[in-house]
């Protein structure tokens, strides 16, 4: 198994850190990696047996971590709002948020509780309600925000006309559309807190490609087992061609937490696919500024979310 690059984090004590997606693959490495440093972690997930097996792994190497699992599914903007009031009524600054939950390539068209395209309503829509549900938050803590985009939002568009993938469907363009919009909203995030005076920074990350389990076998997705490119996948990270899920987590890190990393940065891979993480252009999708300032209306509209 290759080496992973080594990637120093500040002290973190005092720090309140959310994490999407933290009980499995990267999201249980970015959780860890910030407990290790001391921040004090929420894992919201949807099942909550798997979030306490993979705490309690966390535990395992780093005895005082602090952690709690919280509830939600991203599919449920029901899920969102009920998450989003806990931690209001809470009340406590947060001070690292890393929209780091994705689904990827059901093997047939699947919609959200809501109705939204699954890819779409997961990836963006949920992410979206939940960041400017917590923005109060986010604002008393001064926060990061980090967003996790994709290697697939490097090329292609963002069809706002159809935006819920209803016209004409192709499961990889709804992955691609999702992770762009991804992007967009973490620029105009950033954008707008600078003007308005929100005092958080918002800046995008992306993984290269490594064997998470967004391809693996998910039955509950209704994906029965991994395919072919699965295991190749596993197989060039091995080799080191691929990044491995370790090394795969250090951009989302390093955007969330490096002293050089800041608002609308974006960290990737030095080998797009793999390798040590470093700050890097923006890609042609993410520059599209009225189109971001179009999403995050229709995106608003949609989900009901208010900045």
């Amino acid at each position: 198994m290759p080496a992973t690059p080594h990637l120093d984090i500040p002290d973190l004590t005092g720090r309140l850190a959310v994490v999407t997606g933290a009980s499995d693959g990267l999201g249980a490495v970015i959780a860890r990696r910030l407990a290790a440093a001391g921040a004090e972690v929420v894992m919201p997930v949807r099942s909550r047996e798997k979030g306490e097996r993979v705490a309690a792994q966390i535990r395992a190497v780093v005895p005082d971590a602090a952690l709690r699992i919280a509830t939600l599914d991203l599919a449920r903007l029901d899920s969102v709002a009920a998450l989003v009031a806990e931690l209001l009524d809470e009340g406590r600054p947060i001070h690292l948020l890393v929209n780091n939950a994705g689904v990827m390539r059901p093997p047939a068209r699947q919609e959200t509780a809501d109705g939204f395209e699954l890819q779409v309503g997961t990836n963006h829509l949920g992410h979206f309600a939940l960041t400017l549900g917590l923005l109060p938050l986010l604002r008393a803590g001064r926060a990061r925000v980090t967003h996790q985009t994709s290697v697939a939002a490097r090329r292609g568009t963002l069809d706002l006309a159809d935006f819920a993938h209803q016209r004409q469907y192709d499961v990889m363009r709804a992955y691609t559309t999702s992770k762009i919009a991804v992007g967009l909203f973490a620029r105009e995030l950033d954008a707008r807190s600078r003007a308005d005076g929100w005092g958080i920074s918002s800046n995008l990350a992306h993984p290269g490609v490594s064997p998470t389990n967004l391809l693996a076998a998910q039955p509950g997705m209704g994906r029965e087992r991994a395919g072919a490119e699965r295991r190749a996948i596993e197989l060039l990270s091995r080799v080191g061609v691929l990044g491995t899920v370790e090394s795969a987590a250090l951009p989302a890190l390093l955007a969330a937490t490096g002293p050089d990393s800041h608002g609308d940065a974006f960290v990737g891979p030095r080998r797009t696919v793999g390798g040590a993480p470093t700050l890097q252009p923006m890609w042609r999708p993410f520059t599209d500024m009225e189109t971001a300032r179009t999403l995050w209306g229709q995106s608003a509209e949609l989900t009901g979310a208010e900045a």
